[in-house]
């Protein structure tokens, strides 16, 4: 994946006149509690967020993992080094393919103005990679109850709407400044836990949303790229991908049936495919034929081939945090999850050359030192 992404280089024009564009039951607690993610899943799109089971609701418990036994025990000091390359080189992927999503994906919606047929597109392709998953067993096929899937059905369908607003975010804005907006998932996972859950926050968490929300209205007011409609659709994006933690407490119910992460994250994504599809045909229309991308001046085969590889980087980030929400603290993939925002907004601002001062960079500093703040006492 990772040589096919470097060898076409993005900054191939999609235009023809050379216009340039722009991640048992107590494991799965971790998984439904943080970006943009799923995207995603406290600082994200575009990184994963997770959601909170509670354990005396478990609908989707996470089954126990085998490992060999005496590995541990006979080769200590290999197994640890296997386990350090092996997390290093997952936070490398998840990082990696989050930047070549951002970078192709803002290409395809600078000029291409229809975020819901490409948030189709890439739930479409993901969907693709789940069928070939589990129609060649690469990975187990689920067998769900009723019950579960009354219960994923409404997270899809925040993933679906999480997804598209971010898209529509990227097509309006620079793609730091829609990620910096993103830095307030922290204050609305508070706020809806507050609201609906009755989960009054510390003092603690309550001093590490100030920095936030103080250095987003500070980037928001020197921002270069500045729109509304951006702004409120990643503002949208935070609501919605935040809403899937409160969703998951309340919606769940009894079963002894076990479901792990990343197959709960390939049932949500066939479900947004289904979700995203008949609503795109109604709206939009079929606007993605060779016909109609001709008629508007782009380049249809580079639209094709960005589309095609934002697609697949999106899946990819998001099933990599999904393993790595396997194997670490709920802390060290929200830590990981603000460094990861970080490289995002950084080798955006490079590579789309995007103008930034120095008070909107502080702006920007101050919101994910808040947000890495909430991730420590939260």
């Amino acid at each position: 994946m990772q040589s096919i992404l470097l060898s076409l280089s993005p900054l191939v024009s999609l235009r023809r006149l050379h216009t340039p564009l722009s991640p048992s039951t107590a494991k799965l607690n971790h998984i439904l509690t943080s970006s943009s993610s799923f995207s995603s899943f406290p600082c994200q799109p575009s990184s994963p967020s997770s959601f909170k089971l509670v354990p005396s609701l478990p609908l989707l418990h996470a089954g126990p993992t085998s490992v060999p036994e005496g590995s541990a025990a006979e080769f200590p000091g290999v197994n640890s080094l296997f386990n350090i390359l092996e997390m290093g080189s997952l936070f490398g992927f998840w990082i990696l393919f989050n930047i070549y999503f951002n970078i192709y994906n803002k290409q395809v919606l600078k000029v291409y103005h229809l975020p819901l047929t490409v948030s189709t597109i890439q739930f479409a392709v993901g969907a693709l990679l789940v069928a070939f998953m589990w129609g060649f067993n690469l990975y187990k096929r689920p067998k769900l109850s009723g019950a579960q899937l009354a219960a994923i059905w409404p997270l899809a369908l925040v993933h679906t709407l999480g997804n598209l607003f971010t898209n529509m975010s990227l097509g309006k804005v620079a793609v730091s400044f829609t990620h910096t907006i993103k830095a307030m998932e922290p204050f609305f996972s508070v706020l809806l836990s507050a609201m609906f859950l009755g989960e009054n926050p510390t003092p603690w968490v309550v001093g590490s949303l100030v920095p936030i929300v103080g250095g987003v209205a500070l980037a928001s007011a020197t921002e270069a790229s500045f729109n509304w409609v951006g702004f409120w659709s990643a503002m949208a994006s935070n609501l919605t991908n935040q809403s899937r933690n409160v969703l998951s407490k309340k919606l769940m119910v009894n079963t002894e049936e076990s479901i792990d992460n990343i197959t709960l994250f390939s049932i949500i994504t066939v479900m947004s495919f289904f979700i995203s599809a008949p609503v795109t045909l109604l709206i939009e229309g079929v606007k993605f034929t060779p016909s109609y991308l001709q008629s508007s001046g782009l380049n249809v085969n580079e639209v094709y081939i960005r589309c095609l590889l934002a697609a697949l980087c999106f899946h990819a980030y998001q099933q990599v945090a999904y393993m790595i929400l396997e194997k670490v603290s709920p802390v060290t993939h929200s830590v990981g999850n603000c460094v990861k925002r970080v490289v995002v907004i950084v080798s955006s601002v490079i590579f789309f050359r995007t103008p930034v001062s120095p008070i909107n960079a502080l702006g920007t500093a101050i919101a994910l030192a808040g947000v890495f703040l909430y991730s420590r006492v939260k």
